[in-house]
């Protein structure tokens, strides 16, 4: 009976054991075809700015060197050159411990792709609209923090942005509801891909927007230029779509790194203008960055001229890199408004008076993982 009962328990450990090899076999193999991923940017700064006529304020700021986000991402391999994957990005505000966006919580990317080494990739979900990826590539500040050229870009001022989507979430960055094709590489040095996303019968005020967009781009040696268009319709363009236009440049040097972007925004009858110049200097462990932001209005909201509304925003900043993954940045920059304008750095009080300026500095953190 003992005997019986020991050969019945060695070969449940032997089945079991058999069972284990198997799982682990399989997991193997199948992570040999698919990877998933998780990592993200933990991002933090102590930020000082000061409004004219408002005072001056503190505060703990998340993302004004890279945004803070957790990364959630995985591809499978299916030979022949083709491949499918998902791209999952939840934004952080990582001074708080809460989600970026209050109605959205996958609100940087959601998407799902199926690409060819010969065809390119086909995208869908929700991503970056042509006129953006056009537009901040060429921003030292990569359009985040104190200094980042998204600071001229917003529904705060009467303008054709705020005419478009009210205070509801525009197509300036990123579009819902999207599917994309995107240009394989290796064509010669050409990338870009064409954009279209739909209403889906929604108002303008939940994201809900009808995007038509293309970009190009071409790198050859040390230089890159690019131009891409973005067309935005819904409940609130009447009087015309909303349109989104970018053309930029890069030179990579051995010693600095210069740009020079221009990006057009127009709705009904008013236009806005944004110019912006930047430099990166690597200097060893350290990266000095400088960059000139202008947003020039023209045309009329409703019965209200917008054309005095201008506004220009110099800004200064310094990296040092710990490691691949770690780094500490300190940055200032100051927005000088004219007429009616009230463009502010972000994390200042509130209530900006138009024509006044808004001044900020700030010295932070950021990790990678």
């Amino acid at each position: 009976m003992q005997k019986s009962s020991t050969r019945r328990a060695a070969a449940f450990r032997i089945t079991r054991g058999a069972a284990a090899a198997a799982t682990v076999a399989a997991l193997a193999a199948t992570a040999a075809h698919a990877q998933v991923t998780l990592s993200g940017i933990a991002d933090a700064a102590v930020r000082h700015v000061d409004n004219e006529g408002r005072g001056s304020a503190r505060t703990l700021a998340s993302g004004s060197n890279s945004t803070s986000r957790l990364i959630v991402r995985g591809t499978e391999d299916m030979g022949g050159g083709l491949s499918a994957g998902f791209h999952l990005e939840h934004g952080i505000v990582l001074d708080t411990g809460t989600q970026a966006a209050s109605t959205l919580f996958w609100d940087r990317r959601s998407t799902v792709s199926l690409a060819g080494r010969s065809w390119g990739e086909i995208r869908l979900g929700r991503d970056f609209v042509p006129s953006y990826i056009g537009w901040s590539r060429y921003d030292p500040f990569s359009y985040v923090g104190i200094g980042g050229s998204n600071n001229l870009v917003t529904a705060t001022p009467n303008g054709p942005i705020r005419s478009a989507f009210g205070s509801g979430l525009n197509t300036t960055v990123r579009s819902s509801n999207a599917a994309q094709w995107l240009l394989p590489s290796g064509w010669g040095g050409l990338e870009g891909g064409v954009l279209i996303a739909w209403r889906e019968n929604g108002l303008a005020a939940d994201g809900f927007h009808r995007v038509r967009g293309a970009r190009l781009g071409y790198t050859a040696g040390r230089a890159s230029v690019s131009a891409a268009y973005t067309r935005t319709e819904n409940n609130l363009t009447a009087t015309g779509a909303f349109e989104d236009v970018s053309l930029g440049g890069q030179w990579n040097g051995e010693s600095v790194r210069v740009s020079a972007a221009w990006r057009r925004f127009h709705q009904g009858s008013a236009t806005q203008r944004n110019t912006l110049l930047g430099a990166v200097m690597p200097l060893g462990q350290w990266e000095l960055k400088a960059s000139y932001n202008r947003a020039d209005l023209s045309g009329t909201v409703g019965t209200a001229s917008v054309g005095a509304n201008d506004a220009r925003q110099l800004a200064a900043g310094a990296v040092y890199h710990l490691s691949k993954r770690s780094a500490l940045y300190g940055h200032v920059s100051r927005v000088d408004n004219r007429g009616a304008a009230t463009y502010a750095i972000p994390g200042g009080i509130t209530g900006l008076a138009g024509g006044a300026s808004s001044t900020g500095v700030e010295f932070g953190v950021r990790h990678v993982f």
